[in-house]
């Protein structure tokens, strides 16, 4: 029997679409492997968000190959969508960008049989939405359904657009029959998310945001539905109060913010200011009480000054987040912020991050500090001899001895030790 093995780099949509290719193995007969293990073919996932993630699904490639240099390796995703051509001097059996992923092991045997290599990257504007779909998210407890594709907004600093290609919406009817199969294979938490999810629906007549997370809110045995990173223009009092008649919806937000000045949002081109974001999250802290709110925070773009930065640091702190992904400016040949004057040496925006991530740490601890005592449901996921460790809905982690991987249980946070509560389980 062949085997494959899978490694995937980069975002939840990621996670999708490795799964969704996976599943295409599956079905024709093949066995999977860890990716450190002996393998006939190798699928590496990419990711081209930061130069980080190129480094790395580059090292993974070579990684396979001195494995097994007989294997049939397997580059797919935004480095293949980017530099489909340039790979294949790498000896790679096959280059599949972002389409055609449901092709890829009819594709592979093509390579294979005509012992050439295929660089399958077809442009990815003005296309519909590939109908990948998915009955499994294997070695998981929550399940991941891309809903959504591309992006239109350019921001200066991201790639992502170029290699992502236009907006598509996935239609709602597809969207509840994928949560439908993942309900019966066990699935208790569905995380929708997309490339730019806030603009689910705009590609397509008479349907919304809203429908697409209402329609999961019906399908029996889905009793968690937890969103993607949203823009906060979506967060309107119209969008939330819809939100807030979704029984299942996990009350964590993660809102994109990037920066807390207004010079630099316009830099980015980001489309809103900081009080405009403020607003936002007001609105649905006041819909929400104790909601989880979290953000991606961007240091040392060009041209930051020390006090746009500390404009940064002061909002994160007005506005509480639960949690912050703090990410040093990347500088992406083929975006404008490359070209810009005023690119920061990496010391400063290392020391940036440290600062951030320091403080990122400190309102995470003052979060937590609100449910101490208190108790929640907890999906947990990972397993040892002595219990299990899992999320609360609004996304903390939480250990409990005695617990099983797979269950919903309610648990008494009893205390914080490092960065998650060890609790009891009351009831299950």
């Amino acid at each position: 029997m062949n085997t494959v093995a899978f490694f995937t780099l980069g975002c939840k949509v990621n996670q999708y679409d490795s799964q969704a290719m996976l599943e295409q193995f599956l079905k024709a007969g093949y066995e999977t492997k860890n990716f450190h293990e002996l393998a006939d073919v190798y699928v590496i996932n990419s990711c081209v968000v930061t130069n980080t993630g190129e480094k790395k699904s580059l090292q993974a490639v070579r990684r396979a190959m001195k494995q097994n240099p007989q294997a049939d390796v397997v580059l797919a995703g935004c480095l293949a969508q980017k530099d489909a051509e340039a790979l294949l001097g790498r000896g790679l059996r096959l280059v599949i960008g972002n389409q055609r992923r449901g092709d890829i092991v009819s594709l592979l045997r093509e390579a294979v049989e005509q012992d050439t290599q295929i660089a399958a990257v077809d442009s990815v504007l003005k296309i519909p939405f590939e109908k990948l779909e998915i009955d499994d998210f294997d070695g998981h407890t929550r399940a991941v359904m891309k809903i959504q594709e591309g992006c239109d907004r350019y921001c200066a600093y991201c790639i992502i657009p170029y290699v992502r290609g236009s907006i598509r919406s996935r239609e709602v009817s597809d969207i509840k029959n994928e949560a439908i199969r993942l309900a019966a294979a066990g699935y208790h938490e569905v995380v929708l998310t997309g490339i730019h999810l806030s603009s689910f629906g705009r590609d397509l007549h008479g349907q919304s945001l809203l429908d697409a997370i209402r329609a999961v809110d019906e399908v029996d045995g889905i009793s968690r539905i937890r969103l993607g990173s949203l823009e906060p223009v979506v967060a309107t009092d119209e969008f939330i109060q819809g939100l807030s008649d979704v029984k299942s919806l996990c009350p964590q937000f993660h809102l994109s913010l990037q920066s807390g000045n207004d010079r630099i949002l316009q830099s980015m081109r980001r489309r809103y200011t900081a009080q405009q974001y403020l607003a936002a999250a007001r609105r649905l802290q006041s819909a929400f009480p104790d909601c989880s709110l979290t953000t991606d925070v961007i240091v040392g773009f060009p041209g930051e000054t020390d006090d746009e930065f500390l404009d940064s640091l002061a909002f994160c702190r007005e506005v509480g987040f639960a949690k912050i992904h703090v990410f040093p400016y990347s500088q992406r040949a083929g975006t404008p912020a490359a070209d810009m004057t005023g690119q920061l040496p990496k010391v400063i925006k290392d020391e940036r991050a440290k600062e951030l991530i320091a403080l990122g740490k400190e309102l995470s601890g003052e979060f937590r500090l609100k449910f101490l005592g208190k108790t929640a449901e907890v999906l947990f996921e990972e397993e040892d001899e002595a219990g299990a460790s899992g999320y609360t809905p609004h996304y903390m982690e939480v250990y409990a001895k005695g617990a099983q991987s797979g269950e919903i249980s309610k648990v008494r946070l009893d205390e914080i030790k490092e960065d998650r509560f060890v609790g009891t389980v009351l009831s299950k």
